[in-house]
């Protein structure tokens, strides 16, 4: 029997995605033309290139979740440049 047969994994979140989804769509809304002017592909890609270049956050319970939600100021700065490098890397070929 495999552990996901035995246990249920719905609880254990990867805060990043939030955090991430939440920046980008703040940073994208800046962008001139606002979120609009992405495809679905170039949104995906941006959330997919900054979470690989910021530290998961996994949480599994309420205790983890109230950790989550006050995880300082440099994540969110490792979260704000990791946004603002993928947005530039997919402009930049998708201009190419």
């Amino acid at each position: 029997m495999s552990l996901e047969d035995r246990y249920s994994f719905e609880d254990l979140v990867n805060e990043a995605e939030r955090l991430v989804l939440a920046e980008l769509e703040a940073q994208l809304a800046e962008e001139p033309g606002g979120v609009g002017t992405y495809s679905e592909d170039e949104v995906l890609d941006m959330a997919a290139y900054a979470l690989n270049n910021v530290r998961p956050l996994y949480r599994v319970n309420l205790l983890g979740r109230i950790y989550a939600q006050n995880i300082g100021e440099d994540y969110e700065q490792d979260v704000e440049s990791a946004v603002r490098e993928a947005i530039g890397k997919i402009n930049s070929e998708a201009g190419a």
